[in-house]
């Protein structure tokens, strides 16, 4: 009887503990650049949404997704540990999950504070299991519900890769089992639609015309990478998919208990390549498909927070929006931006990296330096926060605001910082690394060091914000002491 009691006690005590506990809300960009906004000083691009919550949480300057590039930065955010350390690269259609179910992710984390947790948008970590080819018209497992998610509505990969469909937990959505999906190839003797292949077919390609990489299967008059046939039923409209995710959103908050805390990560495929804005956004700005679909994605955030101030869920909970790296120009698609080189730094004078170097791809601060709001109106006064913050350490920093013990092997790279995300420390970390095409960069303080056989570089962002005077020949002992402190950091098995 005695344990029946205690055993009573402690589920009584998590309830009313997680009663307590703050909602949690991640809207994720996509190649959306530190510059990409108004609040970071975007005047050609109107963001008056984000411009808001950036109003009315706290802006930080100096925040940071961990890699330049889509999957190992939110590998990263939802683990806790460097995508680098197990070689998490972009990965191609067809991949099997990269995030193992047996280590404890964001989600995860909530759960043990009692949360109910779901995922909308774009996945893009990989589905199915290891040395086996995803079956599309069955269960398609493990995914986000064996990492902790509780519900799931995904673009499986990214827009530009097939296949070009969702699925909603373990299934495709609207699929018809007599025009089955396959992906990758497809068996011999197989009745499912075929659809043009853009290398053969360029004229297929309708919308606008893709590079050699994007042009094989065509879907909606757009090239994609990757080969597909089957599950017509089942294609996404393009133009139509913000719209898709956020009424999922909606849908998922409306059927919130204020009795029980949630997470939910909001995933947009905005402005990610192939853009294809909704047609009310089209002509919103003078930057083509990619100044219009950042328009669209400032509308879906502003969505999201309107959905939790209509459900009375705003005071008292954490909204975060942020991005997965930095802005990207021409990325395979001729889509309207003038820029034909993605290394090229503005579009008619636009900047998506803002006054900082580089953008996707590139290990300087474009790369990885993103927009980072975190609004919590019960407890956070607005301000703008020059610390230095990394997506990396929500998990750590969570565990401390909700009080959950993590285990040493748990998250090792992602460390406390829940001061500084809520604006009581101005400083923030003393250093955390930066990734772009298999370089990891070291950022201690305003000092910058990118490693080098031969050209290794060494920034003073204090007064060189733009990365352009590399002082590695001027400070050499300085350079011999981040480049020892930075291969000893990326031999231990974490930060923590």
């Amino acid at each position: 009887m005695k344990k029946y009691f205690l055993l009573l006690l402690i589920l009584l005590s998590e309830t009313l503990i997680s009663k307590d506990h703050p909602n949690v809300v991640i809207v994720y960009g996509d190649d959306v650049g530190y510059g990409d906004i108004g609040a970071n000083g975007s005047t050609k691009i109107p963001t008056p949404y984000i411009d808001k919550i950036a109003a009315e949480g706290i802006l930080f300057t100096d925040g940071h997704c961990t890699a330049a590039t889509c999957t190992p930065s939110r590998y990263s955010m939802l683990t806790g540990l460097y995508g680098f350390r197990k070689g998490v690269r972009i990965l191609p259609p067809n991949a099997p999950l990269c995030i193992p179910t047996n280590i404890l992710t964001l989600p995860k984390l909530f759960k043990r504070a009692g949360y109910n947790t779901a995922v909308v948008g774009k996945w893009h970590l990989g589905l199915g299991k290891e040395n086996s080819e995803v079956d599309w018209n069955a269960d398609v497992k493990p995914g986000p519900l064996e990492v902790g998610f509780d519900y799931s509505f995904l673009l499986p990969s990214t827009n530009d890769r097939v296949p070009c469909v969702y699925v909603e937990n373990y299934r495709v959505v609207n699929l018809d089992p007599k025009d089955p999906l396959y992906v990758g190839a497809a068996p011999e003797g197989h009745k499912s639609t075929e659809y043009p292949y853009g290398r053969t077919n360029p004229e297929s390609e309708t919308y606008y015309p893709a590079d050699h990489q994007h042009s094989e299967t065509v879907i909606n008059g757009i090239g994609r990478i990757g080969k597909m046939w089957g599950g017509k039923t089942a294609l996404w409209d393009d133009e139509k998919m913000a719209d898709e995710f956020v009424d999922q959103a909606k849908k998922y908050l409306s059927k919130q208990s204020k009795d029980k805390p949630f997470f939910l990560y909001f995933s947009s495929q905005d402005i990610h390549v192939p853009r294809a804005p909704h047609p009310r956004f089209q002509g919103k700005t003078k930057l083509g498909k990619r100044g219009d679909a950042m328009v669209q994605f400032d509308w879906s955030v502003g969505a999201i927070s309107k959905a939790l101030k209509d459900l009375d869920l705003h005071e008292n909970t954490i909204l975060i929006v942020s991005s997965d790296n930095g802005p990207v120009y021409d990325d395979g698609y001729e889509d309207g931006s003038t820029v034909r080189k993605s290394t090229k730094e503005a579009d008619q004078g636009h900047d998506g990296s803002g006054p900082y170097r580089g953008g996707k791809y590139q290990i300087y601060e474009g790369g990885t330096r993103v927009p980072f709001i975190v609004r919590w109106p019960k407890m956070i006064k607005p301000s703008v926060s020059n610390a230095l913050v990394s997506q990396i350490d929500l998990i750590a920093s969570f565990a401390k605001l909700l009080n959950v013990k993590l285990n040493k092997n748990e998250a090792p790279d992602s460390r406390n910082t829940l001061d500084a995300f809520l604006g009581k420390d101005k400083e923030g970390l003393d250093f955390t690394l930066q990734e772009a095409n298999r370089t990891v960069a070291l950022r201690e303080g305003d000092w910058k060091f990118i490693p080098g056989k031969n050209n290794a570089q060494l920034y003073d962002l204090s007064t060189d914000t733009g990365e352009s005077k590399n002082l590695i020949t001027q400070k050499p002992a300085l350079a011999k002491k981040l480049r020892q402190k930075l291969n000893k950091l990326k031999s231990e098995s974490g930060l923590r």
